[in-house]
Formats: structure tokens, sequence, C-alpha cells
């Protein structure tokens, strides 16, 4: 098996995104290649009660969606790569939807920024909004659940 050349730039690359966006860790993966940068356990544990306040019920996320674990809800729609998330496409501009709207499969729910470039996150499945489980400026990690549609 021949071994793979560290990408030393990218690594820095990842690292500095890893600080603009004060997440804990990151993953790239590419070819084959992949790679993880993760902050160590102390900043990590200062950075989760943060994360995870946005969760809270509130008008955008019914407590009977989140009684069950949002990531293994079925219709759940999850991160696809790491970044900051936005609900609208401009920040006076209003949501892409809203808790309760009734959307098609491929309809545009957020956008992801990542290494400044936007990413439009679209419906997997037609149904309704059931959950919004972020809000606009979190930064987001890969997998994690975003919306639930029911």
């Amino acid at each position: 098996m021949a071994k793979t050349p560290i990408d030393s730039d990218l690594i820095r690359s990842l690292a500095t995104l890893l600080d603009d966006t004060n997440l804990t860790e990151i993953e790239y993966e590419a070819g084959g290649l992949r790679i993880r940068v993760a902050r160590n356990a102390q900043q990590a544990i200062s950075f989760a009660p943060s994360a995870a306040a946005p969760a809270a019920p509130s008008a955008t996320a019914p407590s009977a969606v989140l009684a069950q674990d949002p990531a293994n809800h079925p219709g759940a729609v999850k991160s696809p790569m790491v970044g900051v998330a936005y609900l609208s496409p401009e920040p006076d501009a209003p949501r892409f939807v809203n808790v309760g709207d009734t959307v098609v499969e491929g309809q545009t729910l957020l956008l992801i920024e990542a290494m400044k470039t936007f990413n439009t996150i679209r419906a997997t499945k037609s149904g309704k909004i059931e959950a919004i489980l972020i809000e606009t400026g979190q930064p987001v990690e890969f997998g994690e659940p975003l919306m639930i549609i029911g």
C-alpha cells in the first residue's frame, strides 16, 4: 500500500477554517484521503453549551419532535458539510422556510457557508417542516441535524 503524502497546506487551511468558524472539529474527505482536525478537549467542552442553546424548545423546534433524537428522525435534514448556516438569502430577507411550511423535494431550505462559498441545502423529500434545529449564523458540523421534514 502506497503511503499518502501529507498536504500541510490543506491541514493549515482546515485549521484556519476551524478557528474562523469557532468549530470544535472539521473533517475533509476526497479521493480516499480523510483528514480530521480537532481542538483540544477543554475548548470543545467550553464550546458545547453554546452549541446546544439554540436547540432548546421554541417556536422553531416543537417539543414533540425534540423528545426523540433529531439525528435519528427519518425526516432529518443533515448538514452535508462543516460551515455556518443561514436560514435566509440575506440578513433582512425572509427565511427560506418556517416551521409549518410545506416543502417539495429539491426546494431550498437554507444556505451553508463553507470556505467563503454559499452552498444551497435542499429538501431531500416533500413534506411539512416540523422543526428548525439551528439559528442563522450558527456553526454546524458534518452530519448535524438542521431541520425535520415530516
